[in-house]
């Protein structure tokens, strides 16, 4: 069919996006175009004549030529149309047409063997956002009152919806504005979809290994026996077309000739043939792959475009994608016993998750935790991570009974707003331990494509303590800190009790403790050759009294002893008690057998892990107190309320945009805000910045003063001249014409080029703490805000702290006193106590504003003077941008792939 291309406003490619339904399955949304005039009249044929009628409210059983002129042919502005793909088919339609400037009439149509996976819901979320962009206040849709479906769906979205039944048709309107029920509702879903889809993977009940030769040494081979010998419980298949059977296990030329179903293949074929694999497993109807296969993005450019493809491909079908380059997964649950890795090791079941970006790293740390006795629920090795992210597998683990503890190896983070998010809402039920490396370069391991961002470290760290996450420098300090989450409780405070039978142990912990911030409440040091009973007696002291909260037991055995009986105490006291209990026991690191509880379910054929209420060992004291003091932090965290965003009744955000928009119209780079425009940017979120005028002369200088009815500031605000202590660059209390010539004669002849100095005059402020608050937007992390003393010894000190909006008031109040100069604000050497709460409201709203405005790229109060009952914005500055790429969690859910905007960024 042609079509008149000037008819149509350009492609909104931004609005391309890989999604994922409600039962975990993949799919791909994007505009219509004209060429899916075919793809149309094949999906109308597939619907059933109710659907149909449902649609169009009478028989519709084809369509005409005019019609697929209408509904392929759009404007993309006025009249907008979504389609959702699986493969070259189209399985669900959505669109919107104005009726009019603020109000738009949508409708759906869905293939009926798609229906109830979410189709409609998702293409709903995509038309809002479109809508919000085009300037459409609200929807209309027209449904029959049978059409329960399409009711649920508009009014579960999280909208208001108003109705009203006319000639047999029911009639909602809602207001599309992005709410926080509307939000609410769509996270829920995401949780629920990305939740789902690696638990099709995780807990899949047949599996087929592609690439598997005869070689006892291939790759392939590896997979097939550690799957056997794992113990996996599910019906297991191996694809090689020259074979009937490797190892035992059935073998079949292509995974389409698999008689049975095949929910997840382990991909073990050449990079170049795995683009082929994926259309069969597609054929085939499998949920999932794992692509163990290397040869992708970290071989270079070739390799990045290979992967972009398979990544896509997969999508497109439905599949999701571990990998490539990856180790593989494991579920050590007795009902699974999944080992489908390259990793010889198969841990314990136990109560530990575990993710890790690096396949080499996996294999050690997979070592480690068996020979420490620390048991695993889950593993999963991304590899480079092109689909399948952490962020999919903690939403997979915060609801998984069979995990308690989660541990992160991160190389880098995809999509650092996302996974703040989740992270925080996991942290509350279950603590999550990383270790990110790259700390000192901020490096990207080859083969992990991710945007590239300005964010200081500091920031990174902030947006760990955020969340909630335990954030350890080592792989060794993770483990220890997990040993101690996973067998013991929480400690309830910062007392800690020794018990030992060494002096020289009390007092290693009590310097390890001072540096750490705990408190040693109690230190016994029993003789060398103190009896068991001793041990116990002491033990069961320290752990009843109420000024303790955590016990460290120590204990090194005379010569030609064993310690197997005080072994016995610490565990048996360990058991019981209420409180965390930890030791220095012989040196060893992990759980030793003798301080071992069993596990509530042990697996057969496995070697013990040791189970709840188990003593962790440390090899020093030092590891035992910094653990301690990293579940005595994360239990701070967890006890505190997660704090409630702050609702403003005075800010206007619709003004803020329409100032931004008027602010970038006619630049395409970008612009500088001026003044005026700058100063009703911030009153639209309730941010007053004080009068400022620009004065070039002593009689400019008089006549704003003047303006201002006098009692003002003369001073210089060119950068070079703010941040010299050494120079007089302001001149206060400036009352009438004679004070004003004084003062410009004196700040003249101090600076060397007056012209260029920036004098500005304005009304005097109360006297207060100079604090800077600022924001900006990073490709990478989005809005970023920080907060810090104003001058040059805290920014050379780099004493700022940061957080990501948007932000709860409590994470407002840990900002301002997260910073190492926060006593200067509550009556520091007998200064006036400064308003704390002045400075966390204008956070509080600087970050929304940064939240709703991504295209303002900086806006920093760079001078703010807080007082005891003032908070006077003396000096601001703003520049706005054209945003290229929507952020990637914002207002509707998608996949970072190959077929959104979002290409290069990891979900």
């Amino acid at each position: 069919m042609r079509v008149d291309a000037a008819r149509q406003t350009q492609y909104p490619a931004h609005w391309e996006a890989d999604v994922l339904l409600l039962d975990g399955g993949a799919a791909r949304l994007r505009p219509i175009r004209p060429d899916d005039a075919d793809r149309l009249v094949a999906f109308y044929s597939r619907v059933s004549p109710e659907s149909k009628y449902k649609r169009f409210f009478a028989p519709y059983p084809s369509l005409s030529e005019r019609d697929l002129e209408r509904f392929t042919t759009v404007d993309h502005r006025n009249r907008v149309a979504f389609v959702v793909t699986l493969g070259p088919d189209i399985v669900g339609v959505g669109r919107y047409d104005k009726v009019d400037e603020a109000e738009a009439e949508v409708a759906f149509l869905v293939e009926d063997s798609q229906q109830g996976r979410g189709v409609a819901q998702v293409l709903l979320e995509h038309l809002a956002q479109a809508g919000r962009e085009r300037g459409v206040a609200r929807f209309v849709a027209e449904v029959l009152p049978d059409n329960t479906r399409m009711t649920h769906t508009l009014r579960d979205a999280g909208y208001s919806v108003a109705d009203d039944l006319a000639d047999g048709v029911l009639r909602l309107v809602f207001p599309i504005d992005h709410t926080e029920t509307a939000a609410g509702v769509m996270l829920s879903r995401e949780h629920r979809a990305e939740k789902r889809s690696m638990e099709r993977i995780l807990t899949a009940a047949s599996v087929a290994v592609i690439g598997v030769s005869r070689r006892e040494d291939s790759v392939g081979r590896a997979l097939v026996r550690n799957l056997v010998l794992g113990g996996y419980r599910g019906r297991l298949y191996v694809v090689n077309p020259a074979a009937d059977a490797i190892a035992g296990v059935p073998a079949y030329p292509n995974v389409r000739d698999i008689p049975d179903r095949v929910e997840v293949a382990i991909v073990a074929v050449p990079a170049q043939a795995a683009h082929d694999v994926v259309l069969d497993c597609a054929a085939k109807g499998v949920h999932g792959l794992v692509v163990v296969s290397s040869g992708f993005a970290e071989t270079g450019e070739e390799g990045r475009v290979r992967q972009r493809r398979l990544v896509g491909l997969a999508r497109s079908y439905g599949l999701r994608l571990v990998g490539p380059n990856c180790l593989g997964i494991i579920n050590t649950a007795a009902e699974v016993s999944l080992n489908a890795s390259l990793s010889p090791v198969m841990p314990p079941p136990g109560r530990v998750g575990l993710f890790s970006q690096s396949a080499a790293l996996g294999v050690a740390i997979l070592e480690t935790m068996t020979r420490r006795g620390l048991g695993l629920s889950t593993f999963v090795s991304a590899g480079n991570r092109a689909d399948v992210s952490g962020n999919d597998v903690l939403q997979y683990w915060e609801d998984d009974d069979a995990t308690d503890v989660v541990l992160l190896y991160l190389e880098s983070i995809g999509n650092p707003r996302k996974f703040s998010r989740i992270a925080r809402r996991v942290g509350r039920r279950k603590p999550v331990v990383a270790v990110k490396s790259g700390r000192t370069t901020q490096g990207v391991p080859v083969g992990h494509t991710v945007r590239s961002t300005v964010v200081p470290q500091s920031a990174v760290d902030a947006m760990f303590r955020q969340a909630g996450v335990i954030r350890v420098d080592t792989l060794d300090e993770m483990m220890d800190v997990a040993q101690l989450l996973a067998h013991q409780p929480l400690p309830q405070g910062r007392r800690v009790a020794v018990v030992g039978n060494s002096e020289a142990l009390g007092l290693l912990v009590a310097d390890a403790a001072a540096a750490a911030d705990l408190t040693v409440a109690r230190s016994v040091a029993l003789g060398a050759e103190s009896a068991a009973e001793e041990f116990e007696q002491a033990l069961d002291d320290a752990i009843g009294a109420p000024t303790v909260d955590a016990v460290i037991a120590g204990f090194t055995p005379p010569p030609n002893t064993t310690g197997t009986a005080v072994a016995g105490i610490v565990a048996a006291v360990g058991e019981r008690s209420d409180k965390p209990v930890v030791s220095t026991f012989l040196g060893a690191p992990g759980v030793p057998e003798l301080l071992r509880v069993p596990a509530d379910s042990p697996a057969t054929g496995f070697a013990a892990a040791a189970g709840r209420r188990s003593v962790p060992s440390y090899p020093t004291p030092e590891a035992a107190v910094r653990a301690l003091a990293r579940a005595v932090g994360h239990a701070e965290w967890a006890s505190r309320p997660p704090g409630l965003p702050r609702v403003f009744d005075d800010i206007d955000p619709r003004r803020g945009r329409s100032l931004v928009d008027q602010a970038l119209a006619g630049s395409a780079n970008g612009a500088e805000l001026g003044d005026d425009a700058l100063r009703e940017l911030l009153a639209s979120y309730g941010i007053a910045l004080t009068p400022t005028a620009r004065v070039s002369s002593l009689a400019e200088a008089i006549t704003a003063g003047e303006a201002f009815s006098w009692d003002v500031v003369l001073k210089a605000t060119a950068e070079r001249l703010r941040h010299r202590p050494d120079l007089a660059h302001v001149w206060r209390s400036v009352d009438d014409a004679d004070d004003m010539t004084a003062a410009w004669r004196s700040l003249t002849q101090l600076i060397d080029d007056p012209a260029e100095a920036g004098f500005v005059v304005q009304p005097m402020a109360a006297p207060g703490v100079p604090v800077t608050i600022a924001s900006f937007e990073d490709a990478l992390f989005g809005p970023i805000v920080s907060f810090g003393v104003a001058g040059a010894p805290s920014e050379l000190l780099g004493d700022v702290s940061y957080r990501i909006p948007p932000l709860t008031q409590a994470d407002a109040a840990n900002l301002v006193r997260e910073v190492r100069a926060a006593p200067l604000f509550f009556g520091y050497r007998g200064a006036e106590v400064v308003d704390v709460g002045l400075v966390e409201d204008l956070i509080l709203r600087l970050a929304q504003l940064k939240d709703d405005l991504p295209e303002v790229q900086e806006l920093n109060l760079d001078l703010v003077l807080v007082g005891a009952r003032s908070a006077a914005v003396l000096r601001a500055a703003g520049r706005v941008a054209p945003v290229g790429d929507a952020r990637s969690d914002w207002f509707t859910r998608r996949l970072a792939g190959p077929s959104s905007s979002t290409d290069t960024l990891a979900n």
